[in-house]
């Protein structure tokens, strides 16, 4: 508790060590884990960093599974900047790969419970071509580790499972496997996998049992997968592909739920869309409401049945970045029980003190709802006892 807040993290990460996958994989799959290898150009100097404030800084080994770069078109400056901006961090008192480090962090902050999702282990399923069975394999490895990781202090560290949506069939198995690991809420990624959307009658049966188990589910995106990604077809630098992907494919994963009728069939099911902010959202909802459903709702007739943002205001939520200048005005047309607080640390796009941050918005918005986003909805999302 801060200044007589209750806080719940709702988007908060774990720097997952590589070797988990070999560790926690079946012995068929153990060959196409990840490993460490130097990538780029192949020249030495692209494994070296330009000078920063702590001197010359080595170009750190990326990922790599069957020899491919587990990033997409992460260029060598870009990584250099980033290896600059992680050292910085690290300085600062970064995260390490312990559930120790999570907890002095939330401490230090005053984080109540925090919900980890992966980093790592999202771009395993934005892999692309994936073998199905290997996507399911990678997903099922990473949330056996984070049961293990979470079980330090399972009352404040709360695990999200990670699905991979390769393999349709089989995510209604390890759904039920990522519950009986207690967890009560799982993360997709909102691209197209094999050229379905999230609204694909071949993810029913995944709905369907999300509602009948009440777990909640959560999309997140990360720059620099293999899927398909908003900007991808005409963008090559980090800057424009991450000012893309994270906004404009939540954009379109509300899309898909609402046009493909999942949101109509399952109305019990909760969606959340982190790491892209809100302020997106009240344009699409108007746009979806007033120029689209207001004209052409008889072509979508009957998965959808009523207004878009009607859909949106039942059962979904939003994820908001506390420094986002219009939230006075946004939030009363997104709806102040539809907004959730996440940190996102440790990635190095939001800076540290981000409770602070969101506590310093009692002076822009009332303090109701600063509790509500704090704490009250994102306990609602995640359906844990108030």
């Amino acid at each position: 508790m801060r200044d007589g807040h209750r806080i719940l993290d709702a988007d908060r990460h774990v720097i997952e060590p590589l070797d988990l996958w070999r560790t926690y994989m079946e012995p068929e799959h153990r060959a196409h884990a990840p490993r460490y290898a130097y990538v780029g150009e192949g020249d030495l100097a692209d494994r070296v960093a330009c000078a920063g404030p702590g001197g010359w800084l080595p170009l750190p080994p990326q990922p790599v599974v069957d020899g491919r770069p587990l990033f997409r078109r992460l260029s060598a400056r870009a990584s250099r900047e980033l290896a600059q901006a992680a050292s910085r961090r690290h300085r600062q008192g970064s995260p390490i790969e312990r559930p120790e480090a999570q907890i002095e962090d939330m401490d230090r902050e005053g984080i109540d419970v925090a919900f980890l999702y992966p980093t790592v282990g999202l771009y395993l399923v934005g892999l692309s071509p994936l073998d199905p069975p290997l996507g399911t394999a990678f997903a099922r490895a990473y949330n056996g580790w984070l049961r293990d990781f979470c079980a330090h202090d399972p009352a404040r560290l709360r695990g999200v499972g990670l699905m991979s949506l390769h393999d349709p069939g089989a995510m209604v198995i390890e759904l039920a496997r990522a519950a009986a690991l207690g967890f009560g809420a799982v993360v997709i990624r909102p691209n197209p996998v094999g050229g379905r959307t999230l609204g694909d009658p071949a993810y029913e049966p995944f709905w369907t049992e999300c509602e009948r188990r009440s777990i909640a589910v959560a999309v997140h995106e990360g720059t620099h997968a293999y899927l398909p990604a908003a900007g991808a077809d005409r963008f090559h630098t980090r800057f424009a592909l991450h000012a893309c992907s994270h906004p404009m494919e939540q954009m379109m994963a509300l899309l898909a739920l609402i046009e493909g009728g999942v949101l109509e069939r399952h109305p019990g099911l909760r969606v959340a869309f982190l790491e892209a902010g809100c302020g997106w959202l009240p344009y699409w909802l108007w746009r979806l409401d007033e120029v689209e459903y207001r004209h052409l709702a008889g072509e979508v007739e009957p998965h959808v049945r009523r207004a878009p943002s009607a859909y949106f205001r039942r059962q979904c939520f939003v994820g908001l970045e506390p420094d986002e200048p219009y939230l006075a005005e946004v939030v009363p047309r997104i709806g102040e029980d539809n907004l959730l607080f996440g940190t996102d640390y440790p990635h190095l796009d939001h800076d540290a003190g981000m409770v602070g941050q969101a506590l310093a918005l009692r002076g822009r918005l009332p303090g109701e709802v600063v509790r509500k986003l704090l704490w009250d909805n994102p306990a609602r999302f995640y359906g844990i006892d108030g």
